[in-house]
């Protein structure tokens, strides 16, 4: 299996010209290519990926669990989290069922080269307290700024995972003044707009909220495409393990809010996303079935200038997947948006 071309970095900045041009292109294999349309939201359709070697955890020069752990008084909750690195400040905001320690490796290491990164647990989860006011995603937002106030945050970059980027956005809906760049990853502005998960998909999710041993593969394959799976089979060797719990009466909470969000009985935020003035980046795995992958095309048509980078053979778990490529494409449009904003 091939490793990832050493060039890539040079071709995403090709595609960061490309997309402030204004024009529709794609990476295929290894070549850029541009089509002659003009895309007035500035994407970028696809990219084939040729990573496969994850890398060697022994390497990496930051060792989360090492980090230090600590909490803050935030609203109702003792909220835990951890900082390092130096620049300008990043939070990461993470999807349903995650704790912090899990956030890949490589992509913790390479962003605390250049940005003040924080992680945290959300309410309920490892080793912040659930509190007392309700689960949403207009919570978890009200929690993230509650978080940034206290650690004297007056304004930062923001990457929301799934449920994450559900959160992301509330907060740039909400609390514009404190978002410098935008980036969602494996999202979808939900509602009757949006595309709803598939209902084997949403089932075999339901299962394994409710009985968490009942079938973990079929988990994982709603996670990680089946193809990558089998070329990959111990990759779960590569997933940072952590001490961190989650109970599962948290896990069923986020799931709740996680199929509300998606379900299309509501309105969704997705009108609200034309209101957007900072810099965004959309990323999904094309086969991505947890938020189906066509949830970030109608993204991208919402939130002006917004970026699109669609990743060819990755699903939900595309950082885990590829994390050298995911890292390189978030780290481009960090760098090359902050000349432009």
């Amino acid at each position: 299996m091939k490793g990832e071309p050493s060039f890539f970095g040079q071709i995403l900045v090709a595609i960061a010209i490309i997309t402030m041009a204004g024009l529709t292109g794609f990476i295929t294999g290894q070549k850029l290519q541009i089509s002659n349309s003009i895309s007035a939201s500035g994407q970028v359709e696809s990219i084939s990926n040729n990573e496969s070697t994850l890398p060697d955890s022994n390497s990496e020069s930051v060792s989360i669990d090492k980090v230090n752990t600590k909490k803050v008084i935030v609203g109702d909750i003792e909220m835990a989290y951890k900082t390092f690195g130096r620049g300008e400040p990043i939070i990461l905001i993470s999807g349903s069922g995650k704790v912090m320690d899990v956030w890949p490796s490589h992509f913790l290491n390479e962003l605390a080269k250049s940005h003040k990164v924080t992680i945290f647990d959300n309410r309920g989860v490892g080793n912040s307290t659930e509190g007392t006011k309700p689960f949403s995603v207009r919570q978890f937002a009200n929690d993230t700024v509650g978080l940034m106030n206290a650690l004297g945050i007056q304004k930062a970059d923001v990457l929301g995972f799934s449920m994450g980027s559900f959160v992301a956005q509330q907060l740039v809906i909400t609390y514009p003044e404190k978002i410098n760049r935008l980036v969602l990853y494996g999202s979808s502005c939900g509602g009757h707009e949006g595309i709803p998960q598939n209902p084997k998909v949403i089932s075999i999710l339901t299962d394994f909220v409710n009985n968490r041993t009942k079938d973990a593969s079929a988990f994982l394959e709603v996670t990680f495409p089946l193809q990558w799976i089998k070329e990959n089979p111990n990759f779960l060797e590569s997933i940072p393990k952590t001490s961190e719990t989650i109970l599962s009466s948290t896990v069923k909470k986020q799931f709740e809010i996680n199929e509300h969000w998606l379900s299309t009985y509501w309105s969704g935020i997705c009108d609200l996303l034309q209101k957007v003035t900072k810099p965004s980046l959309i990323i999904t795995g094309i086969e991505d079935e947890a938020v189906p992958s066509g949830n970030s095309l109608i993204l991208v048509d919402k939130i002006p200038g917004s970026w699109l980078v669609q990743i060819e053979g990755a699903g939900h778990g595309l950082m885990y997947q590829y994390p050298k490529t995911f890292t390189e494409i978030v780290e481009t449009f960090l760098n090359v948006s902050e000349t432009i904003r």
